[in-house]
């Protein structure tokens, strides 16, 4: 965990940048009991990708909020899926034990050569 000015130095922007940030919702650091902001590597990764929308793409927070959300949407779609994926394989696993369970094997008989 980080606080505001080093995070702030990690992700290459000033620490009243970051208050702007967490007030338009795009960041959500940790607080200590004394109010301290702390921030995560995944939040400083954050804080990142809104410098690279901003700069490099030259969106603005709106837009930046947008694609954030977006991204958070897919993330969790992706997690649902491979979470779905993860059951059906299990339920293909089960079906196939099952079968397993009811087959018998089938031996012709021989009938001798009839003349």
């Amino acid at each position: 965990m980080y606080m505001i000015s080093v995070a702030a130095e990690l992700a290459g922007v000033h620490p009243q940048t970051l208050r702007t940030y967490e007030s338009k919702g795009l960041v959500r650091p940790k607080r200590t009991p004394g109010g301290t902001r702390l921030y995560s590597d995944a939040d400083v990764e954050r804080l990142r990708i809104i410098q690279r929308l901003t700069t490099e793409l030259g969106l603005n927070l709106a837009g930046v909020e947008l694609v954030l959300r977006l991204e958070d949407e897919l993330r969790r779609a992706h997690t649902q899926i491979e979470r779905l994926q993860k059951q059906q394989r299990e339920e293909i696993q089960n079906v196939h034990k099952e079968y397993r369970r009811e087959l018998v094997l089938y031996r012709q008989e021989r009938h001798p050569e009839r003349r």
